[in-house]
């Protein structure tokens, strides 16, 4: 009786490892889904919304649609600035900034972010039900989009 529990409860535990071995490889090499919280990207994803984030572009160096890749020159004031000023992003670093530019912590906070912090992108907005599907561009501007071959980890 001992030995058949015993059996049975190793057996649950080795298809619970597996099962946690599947599901931690295809929520960091695959996507996951986000719940979204602040305004930095209203309108485009707005506080509370559900959203899928695919990894599979991270791993693939395929890092395209950001305000600026390494060697671009960005815009590092803010909208209402009077005087514009500018830096080049560096070698390994992506420029990042939220749609929302007048309540957005971001690269212009921060500075640039190193490739290998870059989790994902968001690519499928699944909550609230009425603005399901793929997310644009964003509504509020233009996002430069570089294609850069040098792009490494």
């Amino acid at each position: 009786m001992f030995r058949a529990t015993l059996g049975k409860s190793l057996g649950f535990v080795g298809y619970a490892v597996q099962y946690g071995c599947i599901a931690h490889c295809a929520f960091e090499y695959i996507g996951e889904v986000v719940l979204c919280s602040g305004p930095s990207m209203e309108p485009t994803i707005d506080n509370h919304d559900i959203v899928f984030s695919e990894r599979m572009s991270r791993h693939l160096c395929k890092i395209q649609k950001v305000i600026g890749l390494e060697h671009d020159k960005v815009c590092t004031s803010g909208p209402l600035a009077l005087f514009k000023t500018h830096t080049y992003v560096p070698k390994g670093h992506a420029w990042l900034e939220g749609d929302n530019l007048r309540n957005s912590n971001d690269s212009r906070s921060y500075g640039p972010i190193p490739y290998a912090l870059i989790r994902g992108r968001v690519c499928l907005k699944l909550w609230p039900l009425h603005s399901i599907g793929t997310l644009s561009e964003s509504p509020t501007r233009r996002i430069i989009t570089t294609q850069s071959d040098s792009n490494s980890d």
